[in-house]
C-alpha cells in the first residue's frame, strides 16, 4: 500500500518528512523488495535534521503535492538520515563523486531495484535556475532513461560500481618518519591563511586534524611558527561569526572566508575536537581567550545538549521559523530594549551591530574587528551578554536533534576527559564519565555496541567507527582517573572491532560489520571526513591500550592498520590529517608509568603534559605480567615512588619529583 511510513520512524530527521506527500520509505529491505516487485528505480534522498539546504529541498519539492505525485508515480522513495546510516550515505557519495561531481547534501541519487546508482546529484531546485535542471524535470528524464534505455542504465551502474570497487583498494604502502611528518607539516602552511587562519579560500571549515597535526609537529620541532598559525585560527573562529558569543559553541563552518556568516548548525563532533585545541592552545599561550570558549563551550553542553540519560544529542538546526539563523541574529534596536541605551551602545561597539546590519537585515555577534578588549571591558559585557542570552531563550529554539550516537559521544567524551584533566576542570570529567556510562549502559546489547539511540530505536550494530571512538573515550577516562572501567570497556570495543570488521587484504576496517545487514559493498575509507578517520582513531587507540596493559601485540595492530593507510596518507595530506596524527602517536608518544607511594601526585602531574604527546599509566592497581617491563620499573622504584618516561626506544631516568616531570618529557620529545 502506498503510504508515507516514516511516522514509524525515532530519527528527528526522518520525522522532519513524515507528513510530506511523498509514499516515503525507510532504508531496508522492504523498500527494496518493493521497487522489484514494481519494477520501478529508486530515487535515494540523504540528508539531515540540521541540514539547511535540505530543508529548502523539502519545502521547494517534497511537501509541493506535484512533485510528490511524480514522485509517487515513478520511483520507490527511500529517505535517509546520513548520521543514523553514515554507511549508506558513504557508498552513495562516493557513487556521486565516481560520477564527476562535487558531495554535499541533500544527497540525491537514483538507483536500480538492486541498490546500483546510475545517476545523481544534490540540491535539485523546484523549476531550472542557475544551471540546475528542474526537479520536476529531472524526474521525468531519468524515469524515462530507466524504461526506455534499460542497456544505458546498466552500462552506468556496472561503470560507477566497478569505480567504487577500484577506489576502495589501498595505495601501495610507503614508510613515513619523522622526517615525512616535517615535511607533511611545511607542505600545509602555505595552504593556511596567513590573515584569518585555516586553510584559504572559503567556505572555511575547523579542520581540526590538520590543525592538531601542525601544533604536534611545531612542538616536537620547535618551530613556533606553526603553533601560531594553529592560535590565530582559533583566535579568529573564537572572535568571528562561526562562534556563538551569547550561548557558547561554534557553527559548523563559515561561507566566507573569514570565519563571519556561519551556517548556523551546531555539531556534536565539531565543538568536542574545537575545546581539545583550545585546551592546548591556551596551555600554549597562556591566552585567556581560549579557556573562555572552551568553559563557554562546554557550558553550551550541559545547558542544551545533554540528554536526560547524561549522554549528548548530535546536533542543533541552522534553521527556526523557517529562516536560517533567526534564532542568533539581533537587530540594534532588539540589544537596545533588552540592555538599554548606554550599555547597548558599549555592546554594539564591540559585537559589530549596527543598524543597518551587518548580515542581511540583521546582525551576526562578532568580535572580528575589536581589537583586543580590554579586561574592564570584558567584565561589563559578560553580564550584557547574560541578559541578551536569557531573552534570546524566549525565542522559537532551532530544533534538536536527539540522537546519541555512539561515535560522536566518543569524540565528546575523550575531549572532555582529556581537556579537563589537563586543564583542571573536573566538571569536565564528571560530565564525561556521565556520557560515557549512558552509552555502554543503553547502548551495548548483547555484548555489541549500537551506532544510534533515538527514542525507543536503536540503530545495530554499531559501525567501526563507534569502536574506535568509544575506545579512544574508555582511555582517556581512564587516563583522568585512574578508574578501570573504561580501560576493560576500551579493550572489548577494539576487540569487537578486530572480529567483525577487519579487512583481511589491507589490515584496515570496514565501516560496517560482517553481520551489519546487505549493501551493495562494504564502506572503508582512509580520509578525514567531518571526523577523524575510524582507522586512524582505531590505530591511535591501539598504541595508547598497548602502553596501558604492556601488551606488545596491540601495537602490532596497530603497526599493520598504519601501513595499510600510509600510501594514501603520503599522496593527500590535507585529507588525512587523523592518519599524519596516528603516525605521530606511534613514533613519539611519550610513556609516563607512575608507582610507588608518591604515584598519584605523579601521575597528576603527568595529566599536565600535553594529552596527545602522552599516554599515563597508573601502575599501582594494574594486572602486571611477571617479568614484563612494567614490573621491571615497579621493582626498581626508588623509596617513595618514581615515574619512567620513555619515548619510542629512549627512557630518562626515573623521576621522583613531580614538578621535573614535563622537563623530563620535554627532553625526550626534542
Amino acid at each position: 500500500m502506498s503510504e508515507n511510513r516514516l511516522s514509524l520512524e525515532t530519527s528527528p530527521y526522518l520525522l522532519q518528512h513524515k507528513d510530506n506527500p511523498v509514499h516515503w520509505w525507510a532504508w531496508g529491505e522492504e523498500a527494496f523488495a518493493e521497487a522489484r516487485a514494481l519494477g520501478k528505480p529508486i530515487l535515494l534522498s540523504v540528508g539531515y535534521a540540521a541540514c539547511h539546504w535540505c530543508h529548502v529541498m523539502a519545502h521547494e519539492s517534497f511537501e509541493d503535492p506535484q512533485v510528490a505525485g511524480l514522485m509517487n508515480a515513478l520511483f520507490v522513495n527511500i529517505k535517509v538520515d546520513r548520521e543514523e546510516r553514515p554507511d549508506v550515505d558513504q557508498i552513495y557519495m562516493s557513487a556521486l563523486q565516481q560520477l564527476g561531481q562535487s558531495g554535499g547534501w541533500p544527497l540525491t541519487m537514483f538507483l536500480d531495484p538492486e541498490g546500483r546508482p546510475f545517476w545523481g546529484g544534490t540540491y535539485f531546485p523546484p523549476t531550472a535556475r542557475y544551471g540546475r535542471p528542474g526537479f520536476s524535470d529531472v524526474l521525468q528524464q531519468v524515469s524515462t532513461v530507466f524504461s526506455e534505455n534499460p542497456d544505458k542504465v546498466e552500462k552506468n551502474a556496472t561503470a560507477i560500481l566497478a569505480r567504487l570497487r577500484k577506489a576502495a583498494q589501498p595505495a601501495d604502502g610507503v614508510a613515513i618518519g619523522r622526517e615525512e611528518l616535517d615535511d607533511a607539516a611545511k607542505r600545509l602552511i602555505p595552504l593556511i591563511d596567513p590573515v584569518h587562519g585555516g586553510l584559504k579560500g572559503a567556505p572555511k571549515f575547523p579542520q581540526s586534524g590538520l590543525m592538531e597535526f601542525l601544533w604536534r609537529t611545531g612542538t616536537r620541532t620547535g618551530d613556533g611558527a606553526m603553533k601560531a598559525l594553529v592560535a590565530l585560527t582559533l583566535n579568529r573562529m573564537c572572535e568571528g561569526g562561526i562562534y556563538d558569543h551569547l550561548g557558547g559553541g561554534f557553527a559548523r563552518y563559515s561561507v566566507d572566508e573569514i570565519w563571519f556568516v556561519p551556517h548556523f548548525e551546531k555539531m556534536l563532533y565539531d565543538n568536542s575536537l574545537l575545546i581539545e585545541l583550545l585546551a592546548l592552545a591556551h596551555a600554549d599561550t597562556g591566552d585567556a581567550l581560549f579557556l573562555q570558549r572552551a568553559r563557554e563551550t562546554v557550558g553550551w553542553l550541559k545547558r542544551e545538549m545533554l540528554t536526560q540519560d547524561g549522554a549528548f544529542a548530535a546536533s542543533l538546526d541552522a534553521d527556526s521559523e523557517g529562516h536560517e539563523g533567526r534564532f542568533y541574529v539581533w537587530t540594534l534596536a532588539e540589544v537596545e530594549a533588552v540592555l538599554g541605551p548606554q550599555d547597548a551602545a558599549v555592546f554594539a561597539r564591540i559585537y559589530d551591530v549596527t543598524k543597518a546590519g551587518n548580515w542581511e537585515a540583521g546582525n551576526i555577534l562578532n568580535r572580528t574587528d575589536a581589537g583586543v578588549v580590554s579586561a574592564e571591558d570584558e567584565a561589563r559585557l559578560a553580564p550584557l551578554r547574560a541578559k541578551l542570552l536569557d531573552a534570546r531563550a524566549g525565542r522559537v529554539r532551532p530544533g534538536r536533534d536527539d540522537k546519541v550516537l555512539a561515535d560522536w559521544n566518543g569524540l565528546m567524551i575523550a575531549a572532555l576527559a582529556r581537556a579537563g584533566a589537563f586543564l583542571g576542570e573536573e566538571e569536565w570529567v564528571a560530565l564525561a564519565r556521565g556520557a560515557f556510562t549512558a552509552v555502554t549502559r543503553h547502548m551495548v546489547i548483547d555484548g555489541r555496541l549500537a551506532h544510534s539511540w533515538c527514542g525507543d530505536k536503536m540503530v545495530a550494530p554499531g559501525l567501526a567507527s563507534d569502536l574506535a571512538a568509544m575506545a579512544r573515550a574508555g582511555i582517556a577516562l581512564h587516563e583522568a582517573t585512574g578508574e578501570g572501567e573504561g580501560l576493560a570497556w576500551a579493550a572489548r570495543f577494539l576487540d569487537l572491532l578486530e572480529q567483525h570488521h577487519l579487512d583481511p587484504a589491507t589490515g584496515t576496517y570496514f565501516l560496517t560489520a560482517d553481520d551489519g545487514g546487505s549493501l551493495i559493498m562494504r564502506p572503508a575509507a582512509t580520509h578525514d571526513e567531518a571526523v577523524p578517520n575510524y582507522n586512524a582513531v582505531a590505530a591511535d587507540a591501539l598504541i595508547r591500550l598497548s602502553a596501558l596493559t604492556g601488551d606488545d601485540a596491540l601495537r602490532g595492530r596497530a603497526d599493520r592498520i598504519l601501513a595499510g593507510l600510509s600510501g594514501a596518507a603520503a599522496r593527500n595530506v590535507l585529507a588525512h590529517g587523523a592518519v599524519l596524527n596516528a603516525i605521530d602517536t606511534r613514533l613519539g608518544l611519550a610513556e609516563i608509568v607512575a608507582t610507588g607511594a608518591n604515584s598519584a601526585a605523579l601521575a597528576a602531574a603527568a595529566l599536565k603534559v600535553p594529552f596527545p604527546l602522552r599516554v599515563v599509566v597508573r601502575a599501582d592497581g594494574l594486572q602486571v605480567a611477571p617479568g614484563s617491563v612494567t614490573a621491571a620499573r615497579i621493582a626498581s622504584a626508588p623509596e617513595g615512588g618514581a615515574a619512567f618516561v620513555c619515548v619510542g626506544e629512549r627512557c630518562s631516568l626515573p623521576v621522583t619529583d613531580p614538578e621535573a616531570l614535563k622537563a623530563a618529557v620535554s627532553a625526550l620529545l626534542a
